[in-house]
């Protein structure tokens, strides 16, 4: 059994999903401290040609707090002016209307910043007709707060009897395979291969933007097959 542990992001980049794809169980990482300028409640979409960062605005977010405990703070000045954004750079996109009817959806929201992240990715699921098996560290976890960092994975993964634990790539400089094999689980790295694709007049494909970019180009079984675009080691 393959387990992923991962802090919930607003629209994330196609690793994101590509490490969904590769557990039998994601743990939205939802009772750790929040980071400011992560990509908890910030990405990027394609704007004028250059990569454009997009925050969703919160209220009194601080790193001494959970990302669960941490309130969204939107209002009608900030939505009408994210939306003329999304309309500017992807009118012209060939699935400009679903995709932005999606986004609308889950931007109307005053929520936990924690839950608008997994809202905006089961919305990414339910709109490409797929399910994955998701639960909250939050709610499932809370007797492994204040271990080391590693421990508490190590134990989250055990307790669902996994034998796996999978960590995007950037995790090596992070965790080392030999503790992780020393506590009786085995710890995998997923490298995603960010497939190009066409972004309208582009010239230069720039990649690792927000999964909104993926889907306002590319048709649902396109998205389907760059899911699945990563290797395991």
């Amino acid at each position: 059994m393959n387990v992923a542990v991962m802090q919930p992001y607003i629209f994330p980049y196609l690793g994101y999903f590509n490490l969904i794809e590769a557990s039998d169980l994601f743990v939205f990482y939802d009772d750790v401290n929040f980071v400011k300028k992560g990509w908890i409640h910030r990405n990027r979409i394609l704007l004028n040609g250059k990569d454009f960062l997009f925050t969703i605005p919160l209220n009194n977010a601080s790193q001494n707090k959970f990302i669960n405990e941490i309130d969204t703070k939107f209002d009608e000045k900030w939505r009408q002016k994210f939306f003329k954004n999304i309309r500017f750079a992807y009118q012209k996109a060939p699935f400009y209307e679903p995709v932005s009817e999606l986004i609308q959806k889950q931007i109307n929201k005053n929520t936990k910043i924690s839950d608008l992240g997994i809202q905006s990715i089961q919305a990414v699921y339910d709109f490409l007709g797929l399910s994955f098996n998701y639960c909250k560290s939050s709610e499932k976890f809370s007797n492994t707060k204040g271990m080391d960092r590693a421990d508490r994975l190590i134990s989250i993964t055990k307790q669902v009897g996994g034998q796996n634990y999978i960590n995007l790539e950037g995790g090596r400089k992070l965790y080392e395979k030999v503790y992780f094999e020393k506590k009786g689980i085995n710890l995998k790295f997923l490298e995603s291969s960010l497939p190009s694709y066409k972004q309208g007049k582009q010239k230069e494909f720039i990649k690792g933007l927000s999964i909104i970019d993926i889907l306002m180009y590319n048709d649902i079984e396109s998205v389907k097959s760059m899911f699945k675009a990563y290797r395991i080691f």
